[in-house]
């Protein structure tokens, strides 16, 4: 599955709307980035230990807005004690100092204190129900745009593997020509500076037997072609293969690396030029791979 996704969840309830959005790119771990109404703050915990059920790796932006045309979000409280206590003290001051007792409610009603405006008590589970499928529905296709394009990943990469495949098959068939020809061109050469004087047919061989060792690359390609065959199979099984794809991509890169030290010849050191190129393109791929 790919990392790279986008997914979108919309419910409308009575009154409230829920919008969600996400998408994501690669990333090693699993780093969910929330913007939200800052009521809906208290859902943070919830809402990532839910994205968990869809997504492991990858950098995740959720994006949610809330709306409810109907809600109020503060309430008129009246303190009929605050009212008696300013009485008393009105009351007092008329009698005490002889002043008219004018007092009207128009006049105390702007006391500080005598009217309040508190939060209203936030519906929690009326809204995480309808926030909750705005995020499963964003989940769910979210997880199919990635499972799409995890398809796509999939095939290109099969497709480069298999193009290796087939310059491994070149490079084998192509070393044991190697060796002939450095065989001729030695026999060649000391012909040239013996003239007629016979050959030293062992210490042809054993020279032969010196630069054979040297460019033989067998094991690196029984390796890499090991390497190439289990990243085939295991993107045909698919799941969370991203680390696992990784780790082979190294290996691969480390066979061709020695596979190019050891080339005495044109053509496999193009191959493994070309080898190293499709490695490289398939590392920069399998990144975006859960």
């Amino acid at each position: 599955m790919s990392m790279t996704g986008f997914g979108r969840g919309e419910v409308t309830e009575g009154s409230r709307k829920v919008t969600v959005e996400l998408k994501s790119v690669n990333h090693r771990y699993l780093d969910v980035s929330i913007k939200m109404p800052k009521k809906l703050n208290f859902f943070d915990a919830t809402i990532r230990n839910l994205l968990k059920e869809y997504i492991q790796r990858g950098k995740v932006d959720i994006f949610i807005t809330y709306e409810d045309n109907s809600e109020n979000n503060v309430a008129v409280k009246y303190h009929p004690e605050v009212v008696k206590e300013y009485l008393q003290y009105l009351n007092s001051m008329s009698d005490e100092f002889g002043l008219d007792n004018d007092i009207r409610v128009s006049t105390i009603a702007r006391f500080p204190e005598v009217f309040t405006l508190d939060d209203v008590e936030i519906d929690e589970e009326g809204i995480w129900k309808i926030l909750e499928k705005a995020i499963r529905e964003a989940c769910e296709g979210f997880v199919s745009t990635r499972i799409r394009e995890g398809e796509n990943l999939r095939a290109d990469l099969i497709g480069k593997l298999d193009s290796m495949l087939s310059v491994v098959d070149f490079i084998s068939e192509r070393s044991p020509a190697i060796i002939e020809e450095y065989k001729a061109t030695l026999m060649g050469k000391i012909a040239e500076l013996l003239g007629d004087s016979k050959v030293d047919e062992n210490r042809i061989a054993t020279e032969v037997t010196i630069f054979a060792d040297k460019v033989c690359v067998d094991e690196e390609m029984v390796r890499l072609r090991s390497h190439i065959e289990t990243m085939k199979t295991t993107l045909m099984e698919g799941g969370g293969i991203g680390r696992k794809l990784d780790f082979l991509a190294q290996e691969m890169n480390r066979e061709a690396n020695t596979i190019l030290s050891k080339a005495n010849d044109l053509e496999v050191s193009n191959k493994g030029i070309e080898l190293k190129t499709e490695i490289e393109k398939i590392r920069e791929q399998i990144q975006n791979i859960e």
